[in-house]
């Protein structure tokens, strides 16, 4: 190797070389990177709708429909087998031998945004609950039964009254345009309406009512107990049986 002369003008005289940072500290700084995006998105799912108001509840709705998908696939996959399972046994006495479709429940609305639970509101009752969407979106009746009602009814705009074969009336209000009459029949998940701001709305967007016994009760808890899950925008496993038959 050659030795430099002492005449020769050094070229990096001044300079200062910046050493390269260790490995490790490169590790380091991409590890932070990952857990800074992880606590952001962590912050962020916190502040989704109804991110912490899961309960009990709703989960062993889920549980239930997983059953509910479970006992029909193997019903449809070997109706000839001699025995089943304890638990498959008792599953397929929940959900009743056969369905019909008279039976099933159904979401009303394909895409919707819940804004408005049941409950006393403004010192009255809120006796159901609102779920937004565009106006226009075509809904669906959530059961089958008669229309005993259907026009402008004051307050509720628009509205549609269906009345099941055992008594229970759904209200469904503050409709557009309704597409039924009353006395026509209607199946679950066959459109009846149109969503609106009619009556006394605020904003677009569907009410939905249950009458038990001519008492208003939660619309939440009352579809829950029969496979649907307003929150999750869960259905009946049986929905696309229904829909089939809606749409014959």
């Amino acid at each position: 190797m050659r030795q430099r002369l002492s005449s020769e003008p050094d070229r990096y005289r001044g300079r200062r070389r910046v050493p390269t940072p260790p490995r490790s500290r490169y590790a380091a700084v991409v590890t932070s990177a990952f857990v800074g995006a992880g606590v952001v998105a962590l912050g962020a799912a916190s502040n989704l709708p109804d991110a912490k108001d899961v309960s009990p509840d709703v989960l062993q709705n889920l549980a239930s429909s997983q059953v509910a998908a479970d006992a029909l696939q193997s019903r449809s996959g070997d109706s000839e087998r001699a025995s089943r399972s304890q638990d498959r046994e008792d599953s397929a006495e929940e959900l009743g031998a056969e369905v019909s479709v008279e039976d099933i429940y159904l979401l009303p609305l394909d895409d919707y945004q819940f804004t408005s639970a049941y409950g006393v509101r403004f010192g009255k009752l809120h006796a159901g609950i609102d779920l937004a969407a565009a106006d226009g979106t075509p809904y669906k009746a959530v059961h089958a039964g008669e229309v005993t009602s259907a026009g402008y009814n004051g307050g509720y705009g628009y509205s549609i009254t269906v009345k099941q074969d055992d008594g229970t009336e759904m209200i469904y209000a503050h409709s557009r345009r309704l597409l039924v009459k009353k006395g026509d029949q209607v199946k679950a998940g066959q459109v009846i309406g149109e969503v609106g701001n009619t009556g006394y709305s605020y904003g677009t967007h569907l009410h939905l009512e249950v009458h038990v016994g001519g008492t208003p009760v939660d619309p939440i808890v009352f579809l829950q107990e029969r496979g649907v899950d307003i929150k999750l925008q869960i259905e009946s496993p049986y929905a696309g049986m229904a829909a089939a038959e809606a749409a014959s």
